[in-house]
């Protein structure tokens, strides 16, 4: 025989329903602990820490407020297994029951986080996270293959960025599962296929949006790290949150906190050359401008001005002043002959006062031999010789005796 169901066929509204489902349970489970994994991990804005617990078998959802996180956020960490401890409640906005955690006691791991290290320490060991392998991102890119889920937001904001960003850029998807037990051997897949394009991809960007370290394992898979350590192509890991870390960031030549920021980074070095071009552009259309207003202002000057329009004008001044310089040397050429004409009629009659005929006029004579020599001395002639007198009107002969 059936129990009594005491509420059997009365009708409850949503509300009355969840607020009588949720006095039941705070009413009975209270002051409880529950031990299990943490997973989806996260701090709200607000500095509540909201996380989900689970085994094997089931999972349950726990909420812890600041007041008490401040104390205890430490021993709640993605894999930890935990005891928490605090009431069993109903948040009736979404219908969900949850566990609101007072207190938190680190118990051991989990498995996945355990799995996580020990493949870490692994692959380090091995050297695929040494800085030497790291290939160098390229300055700029033309083809760029992304490796992601088709329906998923990274996808959505990477090529949002690439678009806006930097419109020209080849861009190729290569789908594939992100999560769940068949995304790794894909993810490997798509890697090695990205190698074997022609023409070869420039960057590869890897990625997918945040979630559980669950949701986020394939990228902690064995088989993706070696693809993406043998990758030829340089790969850009970026899956997840800024706060997400998997194998896949390690071995990655360059880690992205997220897929739009690294469809940024991808893309940096050639928006900002694109930027300095159009500084340059910029810059020489004001050069070309000012050229341009300056030389009109000549130009119109030139049109407008009375010597274009009147080119006689040019010389004008010019042979006016020609006229007056040469008007200059005319009178000073004048003045010079002037000079020295005078300076010449004083001379010629100082010579005129100082020569023969002057002499000869003041009754001074001249007397020479018949080959004109000058006699100045009774010695220079001889008895009977002839000589000439000139006197100032001729000449008188005579002979010596």
């Amino acid at each position: 025989m059936e129990p009594e169901a005491p509420f059997r066929g009365q009708v409850f509204s949503v509300t009355a329903i969840t607020m009588a489902i949720k006095q039941m349970m705070e009413g009975v489970f209270r002051g409880v602990f529950v031990e299990g994994e943490v997973s989806n991990l996260r701090t709200a804005a607000s500095g509540h820490v909201y996380f989900d617990l689970k085994d094997r078998e089931a999972l349950l959802s726990g909420v812890m407020f600041k007041w008490d996180a401040r104390k205890y956020a430490l021993h709640l960490q993605e894999g930890m297994q935990v005891r928490v401890g605090g009431d069993l409640s109903c948040y009736a906005k979404q219908g969900r029951y949850q566990i609101v955690a007072r207190t938190a006691e680190a118990l051991t791991k989990g498995n996945l986080f355990l799995e996580f290290e020990k493949l870490k320490k692994k692959l380090e060991a091995e050297g695929l996270f040494d800085p030497a392998h790291k290939k160098e991102i390229p300055a700029y890119p033309q083809r760029i293959a992304v490796i992601t889920s088709p329906t998923g937001a990274a996808v959505r904001d990477i090529l949002s960025v690439l678009k806006r960003r930097s419109p020209h850029l080849e861009v190729l998807i290569i789908p594939t599962l992100v999560q769940g037990d068949e995304a790794a051997p894909q993810i490997a897949q798509a890697l090695t296929d990205a190698n074997a394009f022609t023409p070869k991809p420039d960057v590869i960007l890897l990625g997918r949006g945040g979630g559980s370290m669950e949701d986020l394992w394939a990228f902690n898979e064995e088989i993706v790290a070696r693809a993406i350590f043998k990758s030829k192509i340089p790969v850009i890991s970026c899956v997840g949150h800024e706060v997400d870390f998997t194998i896949a960031d390690f071995v990655a030549d360059l880690r992205a906190p997220t897929p739009s920021a690294a469809a940024e980074l991808v893309v940096q070095n050639s928006q900002n050359t694109q930027e300095y071009v159009a500084q340059l552009q910029k810059r020489l259309l004001q050069s070309v401008s000012l050229f341009y207003e300056r030389a009109k202002r000549r130009y119109d000057l030139a049109v407008n001005s009375p010597a274009l329009k009147r080119p006689e004008t040019l010389f004008a001044t010019k042979e006016q002043e020609l006229d007056d310089l040469t008007l200059r040397l005319e009178d000073a050429v004048c003045e010079k002959i002037k000079t020295f004409k005078t300076r010449l009629e004083l001379s010629a009659q100082k010579l005129a006062a100082l020569g023969p005929q002057a002499v000869l006029k003041r009754g001074y004579s001249i007397t020479r031999k018949a080959d004109g020599t000058v006699i100045s001395r009774v010695g220079d002639t001889a008895p009977g010789e002839t000589v000439y007198v000139q006197v100032q009107d001729g000449m008188i002969y005579t002979q010596v005796k």
